[in-house]
C-alpha cells in the first residue's frame, strides 16, 4: 500500500511541473551586393515554403534593410534551415548568408 501513496505521490508532483514551450528563433536572411533578387525568391520559397508573394515582400526586405525575417523556429529547425541556405547559396555560387537570433 505504500508504493501506491508514492506513485500518486510522484505523478502529482510530475502533472505539478509546467511544461515550458521551447525557445523560439528567428532566422533572417542578410543582404550581399552579389545574391540575385531572384535567388532569394527561390530560396525563400524552396527552404522556406513562402508563397511568390511573401517570398518577395521579405526579398524586398532583405534588400532595403539589410536583413528579413524567413520565420521562427525552435532551434534545431532553425539551424537547419540555416544549413540548407548555406548549401544551396554555395551550390549555386552566391554568398547568401542566414543567422538565428533568439526572439
Amino acid at each position: 500500500m505504500g508504493r501506491d501513496v508514492e506513485f500518486e505521490n510522484e505523478v502529482e508532483q510530475r502533472n505539478k511541473k509546467e511544461l515550458k514551450e521551447p525557445k523560439k528563433y528567428k532566422v533572417l536572411l542578410l543582404n550581399d551586393d552579389y545574391s540575385t533578387m531572384d535567388f532569394v525568391v527561390e530560396v525563400l520559397m524552396d527552404i522556406f515554403d513562402k508563397a511568390f508573394d511573401d517570398a518577395l515582400n521579405i526579398m524586398l526586405s532583405v534588400h532595403r534593410n539589410g536583413r528579413g525575417v524567413c520565420g521562427i523556429y525552435t532551434y534545431d529547425i532553425a539551424e537547419t534551415k540555416i544549413e540548407e541556405v548555406r548549401k544551396k547559396s554555395k551550390e549555386s555560387g552566391f554568398p547568401l548568408r542566414a543567422i538565428m537570433e533568439e526572439e
